[in-house]
């Protein structure tokens, strides 16, 4: 089976970099399944592709052979795309997945010009325009005829993409959709997919309108494990009629309960110049923006592409210029201290500590509660004790959380933290309580302490 990629950002050669494979050379890996090789049919300033072609030998399916439709060697494996080949990826390019190169670290964090073809993959055209057309691609999907004199299309697609996009955004499309459109896996599914799907699917899946049918394809339909992931996912859109049949839409979701908690105690300490500290896709911007009462809005993360994707949900090019003027982005670390965060009146760091390593904790103390010094903070942050309720969850809600803590700890250290910087804090829980374990998530209001006449 065959999948290329091609670009013709200039030098289109540093493809090679990004994908951390020469383009003079031809690649072997051993995968589980056969043989994966990555070569360059073209490769100049202009144009370069890269090809992944996976040999399988079908001797080695033997332990799958009872999940496919025909015998172990007469089925359609070693030619559809399928999670074989998206396996074969992730062996291949685990580096671009990551989004990482030494080499062109630049090139690798912005979109370049791409070309993608599977030239056999399973699935319909209304299908495939339906999983790649929401995450910008233009989309190509021809079917395939049978034999001449059989007449009529088969059940398979020759699918070509083409847009600008983040290689690695690409990549990680392209991991999960494979098993998706071919609707199988040649492994068990255990619970560890879970992480394996947010993880690809970090930016991108939880606001695809397709999202349940992703979940449910991708952990080869076991219910209890796609109504975790979407449950994980946090997902801020309204219920779909699909997504009711699964438990996760029978309540709010709880990313929306949480803003709703942050709103709420932004009311409480009045304030109208607020900071979301580590604002992501920017889904409390959104809801802040709304809100007349909040007069200026500032949004803050450390990565570009984040806040480009907080732009675009917020439509600040659409935006009349009153309200555009309400609403800044800036890029920052928060564990540095910054000029241009001082003088608010509360700063918001929304399911953003847990992502810090705790040496570096303290930086980021320092720099919001001890330089930016708003009137009052608000942290959230997961409850490490409620995570037993998510069935098939065996590590920390999202793979990269540092850590995650329990009621007492997370208690202990906002005491800690008010004392040392002069507030005030009070804690409760967001989300359905738990008699025993608690709320899924826990919230912290600090509001500095007046100084005496």
């Amino acid at each position: 089976m065959l999948l290329t990629l091609t670009t013709t950002h200039r030098p289109a050669t540093d493809l090679g970099y990004l994908l951390v494979k020469h383009p003079g050379k031809v690649h072997s890996f051993s995968v589980p399944t056969g043989t994966a090789y990555v070569l360059y049919p073209e490769a100049d300033d202009d144009r370069c592709t890269a090809a992944l072609l996976l040999d399988v030998d079908p001797r080695l399916l033997r332990a799958q052979r009872d999940a496919f439709e025909l015998s172990q060697y007469v089925n359609d494996r070693p030619y559809a795309a399928s999670s074989l080949l998206s396996s074969a990826l992730a062996r291949v390019f685990r580096t671009a997945l990551r989004g990482a190169s030494k080499d062109r670290p630049e090139l690798a964090a912005v979109p370049i010009p791409l070309e993608i073809r599977v030239p056999v993959l399973r699935g319909t055209p209304s299908l495939v325009t339906r999983l790649f057309a929401p995450l910008g691609w233009s989309v190509t999907a021809t079917p395939i005829p049978f034999e001449p004199g059989i007449g009529g299309d088969s059940r398979y697609v020759d699918m070509r993409l083409t847009g600008e996009v983040r290689l690695a955004d690409a990549l990680n499309h392209l991991y999960v959709l494979l098993p998706v459109l071919d609707d199988g896996k040649h492994y068990w599914v255990a619970p560890d997919e879970i992480e394996k799907l947010l993880r690809s699917g970090e930016g991108w899946l939880a606001a695809h309108p397709e999202k349940v049918l992703i979940a449910r394809r991708y952990l080869a339909h076991r219910k209890a494990l796609a109504t975790t992931a979407l449950q994980l996912l946090e997902a801020d859109q309204p219920a779909t009629e699909e997504e009711a049949e699964l438990p996760v839409a029978r309540r709010a979701p709880l990313a929306e309960q949480r803003r709703d908690a942050v709103l709420a105690a932004l009311t409480e300490v009045g304030a109208s110049r607020v900071l979301d500290l580590g604002c992501g896709g920017g889904a409390l911007l959104a809801a802040l923006a709304k809100d007349l009462s909040f007069t200026e809005i500032v949004g803050a993360d450390v990565a570009t592409r984040t806040l480009e994707q907080a732009a675009r949900r917020l439509r600040l090019d659409q935006l009349p210029e009153r309200q555009k003027d309400r609403i800044r982005l800036i890029q920052t670390a928060l564990t540095y201290r910054d000029d241009r965060l001082r003088g608010f009146d509360a700063a918001v760091l929304m399911e953003v500590i847990e992502h810090v390593d705790l040496p570096r904790l303290p930086a980021l103390e320092s720099a919001v509660f001890g330089h930016a010094k708003p009137r009052a903070v608000i942290v959230t942050t997961p409850n490490v004790e409620y995570n037993v309720h998510y069935e098939g969850l065996t590590g920390m809600r999202h793979s990269d959380h540092r850590f995650e803590w329990t009621r007492a700890e997370f208690a202990r250290w906002a005491s800690e933290t008010a004392d040392e910087y002069g507030y005030t804090v009070t804690i409760r829980g967001v989300g359905e309580a738990d008699e025993t374990t608690g709320a899924p998530t826990q919230l912290a209001l600090f509001t500095i302490k007046e100084v005496s006449a």
